[in-house]
């Protein structure tokens, strides 16, 4: 996993800023590390009385800090506006300088590309930061600024929050990933032709988040927490310069979809021992060996997130959820896979499987899904071809719950969505924001408490399955109004 780049906070006013020809002061900050601690925070958040069904009532005065998109944004910038960004360095102090280039005879304050690059500030002897660069764009020849908007991308912490607990089950089968920063995306899989940023920026950083909801055992459930966010990263190394094509006579959406659909298919390959795996994936020396994972009776769901500055891809292979907070809407990113709906239903029938209702629709009255990984002696009825929903990032975005069905099982995709925004808004209202030098160290303690809140409601409200959750805070920053 590649460590995050030297990065700075900076505050631009390009109103402002192209009146003078001053450098622009920039605020400092201190720096943030990237630690492994996974523990939740100490201080735990009350857990919900019986009956209740999202705890206070959170007074509706939050003022949303919009001038990032998330944690590690691909922002867009209009003149006139203000912004502050933060980021990641890697000493104490942090100094950052703005250049303007080019002047402006118009009236009217025009769109600015904004360029970081790293500098070094000589007064301050030892001191690296980034070179903020507010480039004017030329007017063409109607005298006129060419329209469009500036966008680049800054480094910053993914915040999140996980539970998985075995609930009223006797075993616990689910398993949970996460991996910030887990790796470089080459831009050109998300937008064409930088769509208004600097060529030097060729990729992004993407945040890895998995849930695994195993049946039968807990075998293909682990193996895919260990295995499928490599076998991701390998399937886009080995066709990333065929997707980065300009002219691939297809959407980004159908370039997604390949590169899950072969990763999902190579890691059920490797579970049912068709595909070669490494003995180090389960402990082992580096050895490649050709063995089953688990017996033909062991599936999981997998339902992945990447997510990153300008986009959200889901993957989705089973009965797990993937929602996005949007706005005040609850999104699905994903679509159950139950024999019931209707167009597994008519794949089933005519593949010559059966559905047969037995405590709900299963297939041949056994399962109750229609795709998963693993469970070979259900194929070719149950498939492990997923469905992949590819979604341009929003400023309304506020928070994205993944979760297997003992949460949905009980819940519904807007009561999840509310909850998990209100408790984190009460965690900061009751606790401020957490100091810069802590964000990054594992869970974000707000996060953290919005999904352990939600397990607990889950449990009071019947959930009998195991239940896993992870919550991600799409928001850079939270601001709130301070009461006279």
């Amino acid at each position: 996993m590649e460590e995050m780049t030297p990065a700075v906070a900076v505050t631009l006013s390009l109103a402002n800023s192209i009146c003078d020809s001053s450098p622009v002061d920039i605020t400092q900050l201190k720096n943030v590390t990237d630690a492994a601690d996974l523990l939740p925070d100490s201080t735990m958040e009350e857990e919900p009385k019986k009956g209740s069904c999202d705890g206070s009532v959170v007074d509706e005065d939050e003022v949303e800090d919009t001038s990032a998109v998330i944690s590690e944004g691909l922002l867009v910038v209009d003149a006139g506006s203000e912004l502050t960004l933060s980021m990641e360095i890697d000493n104490g102090r942090v100094l950052a300088k703005a250049i303007i280039l080019g002047e402006s005879s118009i009236e009217e304050v025009p769109t600015a590309k904004v360029l970081i690059q790293d500098t070094k500030i000589e007064d301050c002897s030892g001191v690296t930061a980034s070179e903020v660069v507010i480039r004017l764009p030329e007017e063409n020849s109607n005298n006129h600024v060419a329209k469009g908007r500036s966008v680049y991308e800054l480094d910053c912490i993914p915040l999140w929050g996980t539970v998985s607990i075995q609930g009223n089950r006797s075993e616990m089968e689910d398993a949970v990933a996460v991996l910030p920063h887990f790796l470089k995306l080459p831009i050109k899989m998300l937008m064409g032709d930088h769509e208004g940023m600097s060529p030097s920026l060729t990729h992004l950083t993407g945040h890895f988040f998995g849930v695994y909801d195993g049946h039968g055992g807990y075998q293909v459930a682990d193996y895919c927490r260990d295995r499928l966010h490599f076998a991701l990263a390998e399937e886009i190394e080995r066709i990333k310069d065929e997707l980065c094509k300009r002219n691939t006579g297809e959407g980004r959406q159908v370039q997604w979809e390949k590169v899950f659909t072969s990763c999902f298919l190579n890691v059920d390959g490797e579970i049912e021992g068709r595909i070669g795996r490494a003995a180090a994936v389960v402990g082992g020396s580096s050895d490649v060996v050709l063995e089953a994972v688990a017996s033909e009776t062991v599936g999981s769901t997998a339902v992945v997130a990447l997510v990153c500055s300008s986009h959200l891809v889901v993957s989705n292979c089973g009965d797990s959820r993937a929602v996005l907070y949007r706005g005040k809407e609850a999104m699905p990113l994903s679509v159950d896979h139950k024999p019931d709906r209707e167009d597994e239903y008519a794949r089933i029938e005519n593949a010559g499987g059966k559905v047969i209702q037995w405590q709900g629709a299963r297939v041949f009255g056994v399962l109750a899904m229609s795709r998963s990984l693993g469970d070979r002696y259900l194929k070719p009825y149950v498939i492990p071809e997923p469905e992949v929903t590819f979604m341009p990032r929003s400023r309304e975005d506020d928070c994205l719950i993944i979760a297997s069905d003992g949460l949905w099982d009980v819940m519904s995709n807007q009561e999840v969505c509310e909850v998990a925004r209100k408790r984190i808004l009460m965690w900061h209202k009751k606790h401020g924001a957490p100091p810069l030098a802590e964000r990054g160290k594992g869970t974000d303690p707000a996060c953290q408490a919005a999904a352990e809140y939600l397990s607990v409601l889950a449990l009071q409200k019947g959930s009998k399955d195991n239940i896993s959750i992870i919550v991600v805070d799409l928001k850079a920053q939270r601001k709130f109004k301070t009461r006279a």
